[in-house]
């Protein structure tokens, strides 16, 4: 746990694939979401509070493609979509979101016999 992480520091804009945490004192809402969209990554972010609305609306403004309340970062389901935002990812897997990731439409159409146009 790395605590008074300045914002602009790695720590603080960097994706860290680890067991490591930095702790960023905020004064209020609008500084934490700052903050937290001051990085070029968005994977994954977690909002903690005692007010779940306020939570909720905090966690809209979060620019991640995954934002947890009350819970950890690191979850996964595989029914639902995963993928980040920004540079951290790409696309989304999981559910239905893997088959519009990794498949493409397409049509094809094969004619076994003579085709008979009426002309």
């Amino acid at each position: 746990m790395l605590t008074d992480v300045k914002p602009g520091r790695p720590f603080s804009c960097e994706e860290m694939f680890g067991p490591v945490v930095s702790v960023t004192e905020v004064k209020d809402e609008e500084e934490a979401v700052a903050v937290a969209n001051d990085t070029m990554y968005g994977l994954s972010a977690a909002v903690f509070t005692r007010d779940f609305a306020k939570g909720l609306v905090i966690a809209e403004r979060i620019e991640s493609g995954i934002v947890h309340i009350n819970d950890q970062t690191v979850h996964d389901e595989p029914q639902v979509p995963f993928g980040g935002m920004k540079n951290s990812g790409w696309g989304r897997f999981g559910g239905h979101a893997a088959l519009e990731e990794f498949t493409e439409l397409r049509w094809i159409s094969m004619q076994r016999t003579r085709r008979q146009y009426p002309f």
